[in-house]
């Protein structure tokens, strides 16, 4: 078993251990329709509505075989309910890395980039594309900059999309009021299953639930 597959699997069966309910996503990341990695979360959940969630994505470019673009990154929060309360990221996106790191402290979040620092009051999201209640936020906190930034989130159209080698009808929302708006996917039921981008170049950059 790879080293990466044993740490996922070391968490599913911690969480099992401490009789918390744990979900995963592995999404495979397509640009222009052809692979370039993966993106895996898993959100473990207690009683008490408190989460752990682990975010890891690895995506490579490759121009005539040879590697022009590598993307890495790796987050750890703790919410409560649906209100982050900590959160350490490092990512490495082309030649440039950063990191982030976040504390509750007297009531407020404290943000550390290599930036400097900033506190938040009340109740902030991340780019928490598994929880539907980011629906309902107009501000949301980049876990790879550490700035907070401002979205709509707007329902579009019902379509169909490939989740998991079937078409199944999903509900389409537009973030905007980002640098490169684009587009979620979520069942009725709330289940994230898809996301589309428009990213450099105006190439595609898509989500699909493997």
């Amino acid at each position: 078993m790879k080293p990466r597959r044993v740490l996922w699997f070391g968490l599913a069966l911690l969480a099992m251990a401490r009789g918390v309910a744990a979900q995963t996503w592995t999404f495979t990341v397509l640009l222009d329709g052809e692979p370039i990695g993966e993106h895996r979360f898993v959100v473990a959940t207690k009683a008490d509505g408190s989460r752990q969630v682990i975010s890891e994505a690895r995506f490579q470019v490759r121009l005539l075989g040879v590697p022009v673009y590598r993307y890495e990154h790796r987050a750890e929060e703790t919410w409560q309910g649906d209100c982050l309360q900590s959160l350490q990221a490092s990512t490495l996106d082309g030649g440039e890395s950063t990191r982030v790191d976040v504390r509750t402290a007297q009531g407020k979040l404290d943000i550390r980039t290599a930036q400097g620092q900033e506190q938040i009051d009340g109740c902030l999201m991340t780019f928490a594309y598994w929880n539907p209640a980011m629906q309902r936020q107009n501000q949301l906190l980049n876990v790879q900059t550490g700035r907070v930034e401002r979205v709509q989130l707007t329902r579009a159209a019902t379509a169909q999309i490939d989740v998991q080698g079937r078409m199944l009808s999903a509900q389409r929302w537009r973030l905007s009021g980002v640098e490169r708006p684009l587009d979620i996917w979520w069942t009725t039921d709330g289940q994230w299953v898809g996301l589309d981008a428009t990213v450099s170049g105006g190439r595609k950059l898509a989500y699909r639930l493997r």
